[in-house]
């Protein structure tokens, strides 16, 4: 039983309360996601489930806590560790090695198993994860899905009887999230507590016990999946909260940018250690156009991204723009890119100060208004390492949005935005939508493609396998590869 009794609580670096008056019981056992939109303190209730909160983040509390009768507020940490296990939004931030076997093994070597038991409960955690082929890896050489995989199995291993999961989606395709979808029914079955603080519903419609709505701290309202089902577009808009049924997404009408001018690779290829991970025969780009990379987690997406931005100095390959070749340098110079882990581009002291780095010319009001359009303005006086992973992802946006950069790229854009939120981004790439602007977005989100994009490249093992238009005709192929019916 997990117990929060007028609960209210204030980060120290904040003037506004993140929880307020919250009252919530949770049986064992029990599925229970937390939803609404971005900061509304989602994040916040996990960390005083897992005693993050104080033992990581200082502030002023109010209210009790209670975790199977023990407060987690003033109890030891590993003690609520033995109960509580969390996979955060960002994997990289729980990783103690750098081997796969060793991290899902050091959970258990820490709380004193013996060796035989460790090494049972790591063979035990991969077969019933299937991640066999991930063992013996090194960590950093993982996609941002597999990462995923392998923190969910360091927890999995220690067998908490509550699993705390922030965004777990975030970072997954689709066929990764289906997945997790069998990985969460097996936790189910085993009666463990499961407690989701996610964006995407459509993975969790008869998994999830009751949704818990929140705006501004507070608990709203709690609902049935069947009820969130039947959401209008208004009312996700509102709320935040993402479609629990993909099959009924509408594609949107967008923009159009004529131009005449294009991106073009020839033989564009790159090795790791000898090893290829890029093969681009040929292929073409029209500025004006918002172009979705999709493909499997490990395919080559960011790869072949990076490959055209001009990131690696020993690729092979010709990359022309507006007709005159370029060198990676030079494509460098004129490239900005939104990253997936976006804790590696934060470097300020403040989110006004993040969003205007390496810029010159600075003009206050297309900064102000910016800061309105991503829902920001009361957060530019905030240290950006203080946010929620949603807002850490809109300032990076914001950045991209400011700089005026002619080739920019989005790594998984939307990763930890609600609905609201990814709409708002849509918006903002739409404007920035030129005859001398080429946007490409690494994404696996569904939703965020049908309502941005104009054309879809799928990479499958370093190569191009499809690219097309989107458009009614072409809908078919993209729903047959997120296997929507």
């Amino acid at each position: 039983m997990i117990e929060m009794k007028d609960v209210s609580f204030c980060y120290a670096q904040s003037d506004t309360e993140s929880l307020c008056g919250v009252n919530l019981s949770i049986a064992d056992g029990e599925c229970i996601l937390l939803c609404g939109k971005s900061g509304c303190g989602k994040t916040t209730m996990t960390r005083l489930i897992n005693g993050m909160i104080p033992d990581f983040y200082d502030g002023e509390l109010k209210g009790e806590v209670l975790v199977n009768g023990i407060n987690p507020i003033s109890s030891p940490l590993h003690e609520i560790s033995d109960m509580v296990g969390t996979v955060f939004q960002n994997p990289r931030t729980q990783f103690y090695t750098m081997n796969t076997t060793s991290e899902i093994a050091f959970g258990c070597e820490n709380r004193g198993m013996e060796p035989d038991a460790i090494r049972k409960r790591v063979t035990q955690a991969a077969e019933d994860l299937g991640i066999q082929g991930l063992l013996d890896r090194n960590i950093f050489q993982l996609s941002g899905g597999e990462k995923q995989k392998i923190a969910f199995a360091s927890i999995y291993a220690v067998n908490p009887e509550v699993y705390v999961l922030d965004e777990p989606s975030s970072n997954l395709d689709c066929f990764a999230i289906r997945e997790l979808r069998s990985i969460l029914e097996l936790l189910k079955a085993q009666g463990r507590t499961v407690i989701l603080a996610e964006h995407r519903t459509w993975y969790l419609e008869e998994l999830v016990d009751r949704a818990v709505y929140m705006e501004q701290g507070k608990i709203v309202r709690e609902y049935s999946m069947q009820e969130l089902k039947r959401f209008t577009m208004e009312e996700r808009i509102e709320t935040g909260i993402r479609p629990v049924s993909l099959s009924d997404y509408p594609l949107s009408e967008k923009k159009s940018v004529k131009s005449d001018k294009y991106l073009s690779v020839q033989d564009l290829r790159f090795a790791y250690k000898k090893e290829t991970a890029l093969q681009i025969p040929d292929a073409k780009f029209q500025a004006g156009n918002i172009t979705a990379i999709i493909g499997k987690n490990g395919a080559g997406k960011s790869t072949f991204v990076s490959a055209l931005s001009g990131i690696f100095k020993k690729q092979k390959g010709t990359v022309c723009m507006d007709g005159k070749r370029q060198n990676p340098k030079e494509r460098v110079a004129v490239s900005y890119m939104v990253m997936q882990e976006v804790n590696h581009q934060l470097f300020t002291d403040s989110v006004e100060e993040e969003i205007v780095l390496g810029t010159q010319g600075l003009s206050a009001d297309r900064l102000e208004h910016i800061l309105e359009q991503m829902d920001i303005a009361d957060l530019k006086e905030r240290h950006p390492m203080t946010l929620s992973g949603g807002q850490k992802q809109r300032v990076a946006i914001a950045a991209a949005v400011f700089c005026g950069k002619k080739i920019l790229i989005f790594d998984e854009p939307t990763s930890g935005l609600d609905f609201s939120h990814m709409m708002q981004t849509v918006i903002l790439l739409q404007k920035l939508k030129s005859p001398d602007t080429y946007i490409f977005v690494i994404t696996h989100d569904y939703e965020f493609i049908l309502s941005a994009c104009d054309e879809v490249v799928q990479i499958e093992m370093g190569c191009i396998k499809e690219k097309y238009s989107l458009n009614i005709k072409s809908l078919k192929k993209l729903r047959d590869f997120y296997q929507i019916n």
